[in-house]
């Protein structure tokens, strides 16, 4: 027994660079140019493409040196493509006046491309409520269809939660806590208007939470109070909304006299819309300094209104 060679040879340097080429060749016929007019968005897909300066320059380095990391694609029944990743690789092919997209083909079930989708979108560096609330659903949605569980659709405010392995592997993924992500997903049940004003700013999160819970008819009422007085309602309002929702007792007169008490810790609130203020910050500034930017800026231009004064008063 002791002389008994055995079956087993370890490779050769020849046979591991052999079959390291074999897979990057197999990878490489993956990556093909695709006609953008045989490429399908991702279904629902919740994350915008803006004409915005980023998508101005994505568009200048496309025609410099083309798509340097493949768009991620798999191929549908009818024979088209559905776009998995690279929508803004996507739009800025087309407003370059490309005809074709650099891609690479997976094989993906609609489960694994969903989750590949959200995962891939969430390294954008500014991302709105409403794209992340219907990407956190899209995602549990994928991961309940895998047979995973998903407890995140229950009260927004729970505090005890299932040690499913769905909600913490994306909790842990995205850095948010699942009462958060809850929060999130709850923001889908709201009509358009009013998950506007929650990217805009003007409706915080935990009222708009609130506001989830009411049905469609009573969302557009308050969308026209808020419409006609020009301002959006506490979370005590909003509260007391749900409350009387629940009762079935709001109605359009009672939505009306809520909105109407006074606010005292928002009388002299000062609502900034988020898209016009990103305009004016730089983009190396992030999103948490964003508030002492705006103040220094301010001090600044006090500064300026004062001198100026003080010339004219000579």
């Amino acid at each position: 027994m002791a002389n008994r060679k055995s079956d087993f040879t370890l490779p050769t340097f020849d046979d591991i660079f052999s079959m390291q080429e074999q897979r990057d060749d197999a990878k490489l016929s993956k990556i093909r140019d695709i006609p953008i007019s045989e490429i399908d968005d991702f279904p629902d897909h919740p994350f915008k493409v803006r004409d915005d300066e980023d998508m101005l320059q994505l568009v200048e380095s496309v025609k410099e040196r083309g798509v340097i990391t493949p768009a991620t694609v798999k191929q549908k029944e009818d024979g088209r493509y559905e776009l998995v990743s690279g929508h803004r690789r996507k739009r800025a092919c087309e407003l370059a006046g490309f005809d074709t997209l650099r891609c690479e083909v997976v094989d993906l079930s609609k489960e694994e491309a969903t989750i590949l989708m959200v995962e891939s979108n969430f390294q954008r560096s500014q991302i709105l409520p409403s794209e992340k609330a219907f990407a956190y659903k899209m995602r549990l949605e994928a991961m309940k269809r895998q047979g995973q569980r998903s407890d995140l659709t229950s009260s927004p405010l729970a505090t005890k939660l299932a040690q499913g392995r769905s909600d913490m592997e994306l909790a842990e993924q995205v850095g948010e806590s699942k009462d958060t992500i809850r929060r999130y997903i709850r923001l889908t049940e709201l009509v358009p208007e009013l998950l506007e004003f929650v990217d805009e700013g003007r409706i915080k999160m935990r009222p708009a939470v609130e506001l989830s819970y009411l049905d469609e008819d009573c969302q557009r009422d308050i969308v026209d109070e808020i419409d006609l007085n020009d301002a959006t309602p506490s979370h005590a309002q909003t509260i007391k909304m749900r409350k009387f929702f629940e009762e079935g007792k709001l109605t359009t007169e009672v939505i009306s006299s809520i909105m109407a008490e006074d606010k005292p810790n928002q009388k002299e609130k000062i609502v900034l819309r988020g898209d016009r203020v990103h305009q004016l910050i730089p983009k190396n500034i992030p999103i948490s300094q964003t508030e002492e930017y705006v103040c220094k800026a301010l001090e600044h231009y006090n500064k300026f209104l004062r001198n100026r004064a003080e010339r004219d008063s000579r």
